[in-house]
């Protein structure tokens, strides 16, 4: 920040409307330039391979159009529409346990002085570092046909909806947490006060204040959990037995029977709650209004010996369920041979040796989440900038927003695939990057490029437009005070960002198991691979090994969030 060391504290307009009109007018020409290669790199990405595939679905085998047959080739098939009936009820039933399990807990969390507090936020957490394969896995060894808890099945199969609610359960929870925890969190204090000296009782006072108020959380909540179960793949792939669903139906129509037309109407059938589901999102975030006032006091939770313990006794199972399924991830990938041979070695490591993609899979895997963190960061980042920051551009800087918006409500699955339509298209002349890394790290960053958007604006609007009035009215490019000052300001944004993609680039099957080629195989896939050729100890082997690559790719960025939260306070102390 040296270049506005001599600078005064304030600049006025009029200083900033006296700037020659020609180094504004470079500027807005190069905003203007970047933000529209920005908008057409989305439009390749991520439109134009949606549309691909809508054509898809009203084409047949050999391309010619066909209208709605094929929709009405899918609805007259019994076994490919029931999924539809299946997926909304595994959707409606883990949304339900998941909402009360993340609610029970994250009232006891942010509510109550319950002990260790600090090891459930931490501890509960652990489920977002595994690829959903891999609570699957670990549910066959325990509850399967040769698991150690098969009596407590009572009968019951692990094979079909029972595993699929259970591992969707685990996977989603702490999606659901975060959320609420954070709704729970923003509660004005004196509103209780006036409850208790009413002597209004600790039922009604939750009903009629704290459920209120945490309204929309619960409904985004809600819909977060609704979406992430109708659209994941490796659960029901792992765990479903014979019941269909229509993420399942997608690969199936795809990887089984060749047939890409009726895995295009299923991706289509499948986008539609998903789209739903985020329209009714972004209508009740609409609606929400602000429940703290600048008087607001923070609500600070007592200490109820009763209530306390009452409390960590509810929420005690969470976390052992959690280390249970985990826990024997690990010591199932660590047995030489289930159940017969149950000694520990690392056998089940040496992937070499297994039909799932070795070592180079992992090797791969890490080479595009670091090419995604970092590409994505950058390119997310700095569009980001170009909505948030510039002036004029109004219509341009709209429709980019609404179009970073699309992908939270796209499957990986239909991006996937609309992907292997779009780029694998003799006549594209983007074809060369299919089978290559260019076309993963592409569309890793293209399915989970809105929360990145989101996140990068937030920390933008936090940052005072006077930087960028001071460099116009010094005849400093735009891109010089991004690079020099905004970049450094923002630095935990970016590490947030660069984090949430490594993880999720590790971690994600949907949206790269149709795009993948032989010599780019992941881990991820690689887990895939290996449980259908019955490999499932070295599955869980990649598994783990997945899992405890993100966690310390997350423990790396809470050291380099401390160390610049430290540096900032000591800054401030010594200015």
């Amino acid at each position: 920040m040296s270049i506005f060391e001599n600078l005064p504290v304030s600049l006025t307009q009029e200083t900033v409307l006296n700037t020659p009109k020609a180094t504004l007018s470079r500027d807005q020409i190069l905003q203007a330039s970047g933000l529209l290669i920005a908008s057409i790199i989305l439009l390749i990405t991520l439109v134009l391979p949606l549309y691909t595939i809508l054509s898809k679905s009203v084409e047949d085998q050999q391309g010619g159009f066909i209208g709605l047959a094929n929709y009405i080739d899918y609805f007259s098939t019994p076994a490919l529409s029931m999924s539809i009936s299946h997926t909304l009820t595994i959707a409606f039933i883990t949304t339900f346990i998941v909402i009360g399990l993340a609610l029970l807990t994250a009232y006891a969390l942010t509510r109550t002085c319950m002990p260790g507090r600090g090891f459930f936020k931490v501890f509960l957490m652990a489920p977002i570092f595994a690829p959903s394969l891999l609570p699957a896995i670990s549910l066959v060894y325990l509850f399967g046909n040769q698991g150690v808890l098969k009596g407590l099945m009572f009968g019951e199969t692990i094979y079909g909806p029972i595993g699929i609610v259970i591992g969707l359960a685990f996977w989603c929870f702490p999606h659901a947490l975060m959320i609420l925890v954070t709704a729970l969190s923003n509660t004005d204090a004196r509103l209780y006060e006036s409850a208790k000296v009413l002597r209004t009782s600790g039922f009604r006072t939750f009903m009629t204040i704290t459920l209120p108020s945490i309204k929309y959380g619960l409904i985004s909540a809600s819909f977060v959990v609704f979406t992430l179960v109708i659209t994941d793949f490796g659960v029901p792939k792992v765990i479903g037995g014979q019941y269909n669903m229509l993420a399942t139906d997608i690969y199936k129509q795809v990887i089984g029977q060749q047939n890409f037309s009726m895995g295009a109407v299923v991706s289509v059938v499948l986008l539609l709650p998903a789209l739903f589901a985020f329209a009714i999102d972004r209508w009740v975030q609409r609606k929400q209004v602000a429940l703290l006032s600048a008087r607001a006091a923070p609500l600070i939770p007592k200490k109820n010996p009763v209530k306390d313990w009452t409390m960590l006794a509810l929420c005690l199972p969470v976390p052992i369920i959690i280390l249970t399924v985990l826990g024997m991830a690990v010591y199932a990938s660590l047995v030489s041979f289930w159940p017969y041979n149950l000694s520990l070695s690392f056998a089940n490591y040496q992937f070499d040796l297994m039909d799932g993609g070795g070592w180079e899979a992992y090797y791969n895997s890490l080479e595009m989440a670091c090419w995604t963190a970092l590409i994505g960061t950058l390119f997310i980042f700095y569009n980001a900038y170009l909505v948030e920051k510039i002036k004029g551009l109004k219509t341009l800087r709209m429709l980019y927003h609404l179009a970073a918006m699309i992908p939270l409500a796209v499957p990986g699955m239909v991006l996937g695939l609309a992907y292997v339509f779009f780029f694998n298209a003799p006549n594209n002349p983007l074809n060369f990057v299919y089978g290559t890394m260019a076309i993963l790290v592409i569309c890793t960053v293209a399915h989970y490029y809105t929360v990145c958007h989101l996140t990068a604006v937030t920390a933008l609007k936090q940052i005072d437009n006077e930087f960028e009035a001071v460099s116009a009215s010094l005849k400093i490019p735009f891109y010089v005070t991004f690079w020099r000052v905004i970049m450094p300001v923002s630095l935990p944004a970016l590490l947030e960002i660069g984090s949430y993609l490594f993880m999720n680039a590790m971690t994600t099957v949907s949206a790269v198991v149709f795009i993948y080629s032989a010599d780019t195989m992941l881990a991820s896939v690689a887990v895939l691979n290996m449980d259908d050729a019955g490999d499932i100890a070295p599955a869980a082997a990649m598994g783990v090994l997945i899992m405890g690559t993100c966690i310390l790719a997350k423990l790396i960025h809470w050291v380099f969030s401390h160390y610049l939260l430290a540096r900032t306070q000591r800054w401030r102390a010594d200015t």
